[in-house]
């Protein structure tokens, strides 16, 4: 079995049961333990599941997790926002990519002849982006959440006050028209925020399953927003208020 068949499979597996273990895997593939990691690494960098001690879960399990079938269809609505973004990329510009798994399938298609200053404080966007000789990649430092591999508290506010960027492409765990941006954590909200103000334009990616859902910590509101990008999904209401708030909105 290929690496990319492992892959598939284990992504199966882990969506079915909810986790996978990587002696398991092993056991099942018939393949050395560290293959296995080395497959769980690859799926956690293109944002589809999470390392955690021993094996890994499913991306967003740990926080709000949705159902199967609603993770099965956000995978392609995730690439086709991904697409669309790179129509936002300015030409030998600044960009700062948020952390987020639409963020993360963002900068596996930025392509590598691509010349760009890119600043992000998320592990699996600069992993994704380490070896594109044409950008000049700048990693933010700081505590790194477990949850979303992203860095967070002083050092990375205090990097997004030093910069000004062209574009920020932004992640939300859920947005309202009136409620505005939310994030379950207080510390990765305070990142998003230094990031908006660090940014000339604000792009926001996110599929249309996060409309409507508000967490404990707001970071942002539309006004904040240049331009949403999200799936056709997307409630005709929502759309409308959204727009209303000053934000363009395209639906792919």
């Amino acid at each position: 079995m290929y690496a990319p068949e492992r892959q598939q499979e284990t992504l199966r597996l882990a969506r079915e049961a909810g986790r996978v273990d990587v002696l398991s895997l092993a056991d099942r593939f018939q393949v050395t333990a560290e293959t296995v990691r080395r497959d769980l690494t690859a799926l956690d960098r293109a944002g589809l599941v999470r390392r955690v001690h021993g094996g890994a879960i499913p991306a967003g399990r740990l926080d709000f997790e949705p159902d199967p079938s609603a993770r099965l269809t956000a995978a392609d609505e995730k690439d086709r926002i991904a697409a669309a973004a790179l129509a936002e990329l300015p030409g030998g510009g600044s960009v700062v990519l948020d952390a987020g798994s639409t963020i993360a399938r963002l900068a596996a298609v930025i392509p590598v002849e691509a010349a760009l200053t890119v600043v992000t404080h998320a592990l699996p966007v600069a992993a994704r982006l380490a070896d594109h000789t044409g950008i000049d990649l700048h990693l933010v430092g700081g505590r790194v959440r477990h949850r979303t591999r992203a860095a967070v508290d002083a050092w990375a506010l205090r990097a997004y006050a030093e910069i000004r960027a062209d574009v920020l492409f932004l992640a939300t765990n859920g947005f309202t028209a009136g409620g505005g941006l939310t994030t379950p954590d207080l510390a990765e909200a305070a990142v998003k925020r230094a990031a908006i103000a660090a940014a000339r334009r604000v792009v926001l990616l996110a599929d249309s399953a996060k409309a409507g859902q508000e967490h404990f910590a707001r970071f942002g509101s539309f006004e904040d927003i240049d331009l949403l990008i999200t799936d056709t999904g997307l409630a005709p209401a929502h759309k409308v208020a959204i727009e209303a708030a000053g934000t363009e909105v395209v639906l792919v």
